[in-house]
């Protein structure tokens, strides 16, 4: 329980800020991010992936899966992420095949299936990105304990999302196990992943 509400509040205090990162290592592990092996969150994911397909992590089953909180229009910290996820797909080489990267999108209004189809295949084919409707988004968001608000920009109708900008990874049975700050170096991410394969 102590493990699930410190992961809240590190989710908290990382929002889509570049500045707002905290030192999550956790070297008695092994690994570079925070270990939260037995963190529960009550209800599976289930959403819908850019090609139309409904998704639950049942269905990486098999593979260690980075879950990644965001959206399209971000200036910085998810391209930034996305980046840093494709070259850790790089690092791992052969690999890399046993990773599955999930964009959950944070912004449903704007980020419509066939934004996600050219956004996220972008960094990498293989990446998947997720959608749902505003209340399935703010269920999974809730569940996953994803801080986000919505900031009006200067133009009517213009905004951005302030959102948690780490990333939970799940081991190959669809267990949680750590969670990454952001702004983890790839060659950090690579090392984690390649520990949990």
């Amino acid at each position: 329980m102590k493990k699930l509400l410190w992961a809240g509040l590190v989710l908290f205090l990382s929002a889509c800020n570049p500045n707002a990162q905290t030192s999550t290592g956790n070297n008695a592990s092994g690994f570079v991010g925070t270990d939260i092996t037995g963190a529960d969150f009550p209800k599976p994911l289930a959403l819908t992936d850019h090609n139309g397909n409904p998704r639950t992590m049942s269905d990486f089953k098999g593979k260690v899966v980075t879950l990644f909180f965001g959206y399209t229009h971000c200036p910085d910290v998810c391209p930034t992420t996305m980046s840093d996820l494709k070259q850790t797909m790089k690092l791992l080489g052969d690999k890399a095949d046993q990773v599955q990267v999930l964009f959950v999108t944070v912004d449903p209004q704007r980020d419509t299936q066939q934004i996600l189809a050219q956004f996220v295949p972008s960094f990498d084919p293989r990446f998947i990105g997720l959608w749902g409707n505003l209340q399935e988004t703010a269920e999974t968001l809730g569940n996953f304990k994803i801080y986000y608000s919505k900031v009006d920009g200067k133009i009517k109708g213009d905004y951005t999302v302030d959102h948690s900008a780490g990333m939970y990874v799940f081991d190959k049975t669809g267990k949680i196990r750590l969670y990454l700050d952001y702004g983890q170096k790839p060659v950090d991410i690579a090392s984690d992943l390649t520990k949990l394969m």
